[in-house]
């Protein structure tokens, strides 16, 4: 079994594999032992688990996974790694190798396999928010998922309202996810060392989100709101045309009912608030 803590080993690997490494996937792997425990430790794995594991690169976490829960599914991008994947993971009975963009592959593999237990990765910053985004439009409700992100991401995530990073991202994974960092990793726990520092984060399902009504309408609501983050919360409606504007007045009533000044921005109401907004003006405008 290839030594995971050693960059030099790893090396030898990669250039045997011919694999080059790519910035944009994210290709750094974890060569920290107590870094990758503590990770698992955080996913929990259970005997009856079905994990979803994104990026295993060289199978660090895959390693220490498969004798723990029921399978691991690997979303694996670079052909050189899901070669050694194969070869070296591939004959156990609760290991699947996903091939290709995750991004491209995780709806079919749901709709086939249904919703993982658990979903694990160190995620590259290109494709991390996209992903995470959709995992949360989606309401991909996994009993946890533990994620390895650039920092600023991870304050992205968790910022709170009227902060520069609260954003519509911020605004839909709270909905959907309780967020927490768990972890901060330094570039040196990696090979190669990236040039940021890394946060573990774990999100946790909100279920009473499964029944949250007009959920369709609550994403289109929400890109609307952040649309012009210098606009206020009226006129981002007004300009996606959630209302006509000879039909304004039946706006101004909705945001004076619920004791919301239709003249701030977005980035001041809570998650909360804005599901709540969303609801009244699917429910109360006919014109939808």
């Amino acid at each position: 079994m290839l030594n995971y803590n050693s960059p030099i080993e790893i090396r030898r690997v990669l250039e045997q594999l011919g694999v080059r490494l790519q910035k944009r996937w994210g290709q750094n792997f974890l060569v920290n032992r107590g870094a990758r425990e503590a990770i698992v430790s955080l996913v929990d794995p259970e005997a009856g688990d079905n994990v979803w594991e994104i990026g295993p690169g060289l199978g660090t976490l895959t390693a220490l996974l498969l004798p723990k829960v029921r399978s691991v599914a690997a979303f694996e991008i670079d052909r050189g790694l899901v070669t050694y994947l194969r070869e070296n993971f591939g004959n156990r009975n609760n290991f699947a190798l996903v091939t290709g963009d995750v991004l491209k592959t995780w709806r079919s593999y749901l709709r086939e396999h249904g919703t993982p237990n658990k979903i694990v990765g160190n995620l590259p910053y290109s494709s991390a928010s996209a992903l995470i985004a959709a995992l949360a439009e989606n309401r991909v409700l996994a009993d946890k998922l533990v994620f390895t992100v650039q920092r600023e991401l991870a304050q992205r995530l968790g910022a709170q309202p009227g902060i520069k990073n609260y954003s519509s991202f911020s605004v839909l994974c709270q909905t959907v996810y309780r967020i927490s960092e768990r972890m901060q990793l330094k570039p040196g726990s990696f090979f190669p060392a990236p040039e940021v520092h890394s946060t573990v984060v774990v999100l946790e399902p909100k279920r009473e989100v499964e029944d949250v009504p007009e959920w369709s309408f609550f994403l289109v609501c929400l890109r609307m709101l952040f649309q012009s983050r210098r606009k206020t919360m009226r006129n981002n409606l007004l300009a996606g045309g959630i209302a006509s504007r000879d039909r304004a007045d039946r706006l101004n009533e909705i945001f004076k009912k619920l004791g919301i000044d239709p003249g701030l921005r977005s980035e001041r109401l809570s998650p909360e608030a804005l599901m709540q907004l969303s609801q009244h003006l699917a429910a109360e405008l006919q014109d939808l």
